[in-house]
Formats: C-alpha cells, structure tokens, sequence
C-alpha cells in the first residue's frame, strides 16, 4: 500500500480522487487517523451534491461517523490506479532481487527523458514516478 506521505504529496501536488468502490482512504486528524477505509456500496458511499462529495458511512462499522467531507479524506491509490494515471508514460515495472527480498523500479518516459523510480513496494515506486510527472507538468 502507498505510504501516507506520498499519498499527500500526490494530492497536494494536484492529483484529483474520484471516489470509487474499492477504493482506500485514511482520515486526517482525529481519533480515526491511521485507520484505512474502503468505498463499498454498502458500508461507505461518495454522495456527490452540488457543493461538493461527501463519503457516507452507511454501516455499523463506523458508529461514530456520519459522513465526512472529500477533503478530510486522504486518497490510497492502488498500483493498478497509479499505473493508469501515469497513461503513456509507463515504460515497465521491474522486480529486482534484493537479499531475502526484492525491489521495484519503475521506469517512465516523458519528451524523450527515461526516468527511473526504485521502492521496495511497487506501489510507492509507480506513486514517486506519477508525483515527478505531475510535478514536472505543472
């Protein structure tokens, strides 16, 4: 899963969250922080008005929440999510054996420039190459 910190730096730099089942989220602030949540039709909803979406909590799991604004929501994108909001950028993912374990570099192409982003989850690596793109875009 994507490490809080580069899930806000990916939402401060720009990236847009359109709630969708499935989709995690922690809370900012508050005794709920630290706590993954997932969109679900049945437990937690995005109801979208006019003044903006709000995330229902529509179960039992959640007593003490109603609903919370999309803004207090922080956005845990997954690797597939990632991959697709890098579009024509992505080159590959490479899995790269480290001792017991392994890396992951991912590689991206913009303008002609190959850049190279290495993590030891694939999630954080596809998450720092879409940050440098969106960065470099802005």
């Amino acid at each position: 899963m994507i490490s809080t910190r580069l899930a806000r730096e990916l939402r401060e730099a720009g990236v847009i969250w359109t709630p969708a089942s499935g989709d995690a989220f922690q809370l900012e602030g508050g005794e709920f922080e630290g706590d993954v949540f997932t969109v679900s039709d049945m437990t937690i909803e995005a109801h979208h008005y006019p003044t903006g979406t709000v995330l229902g909590f529509n179960g039992t799991t959640e007593w003490a929440l109603d609903s919370v604004a999309l803004d207090d929501a922080l956005w845990l994108p997954r690797e597939e999510q990632l991959r697709e909001l890098l579009r024509g950028a992505f080159r590959s993912l490479e899995r790269i054996p480290e001792g017991a374990g392994a890396r992951y570099r991912v590689t991206t192409e913009r303008a002609g420039l190959v850049t190279v982003f290495e993590a030891e989850d694939a999630t954080e690596a596809y998450g720092e190459a879409l940050l440098a793109l969106v960065r470099a875009a802005a």
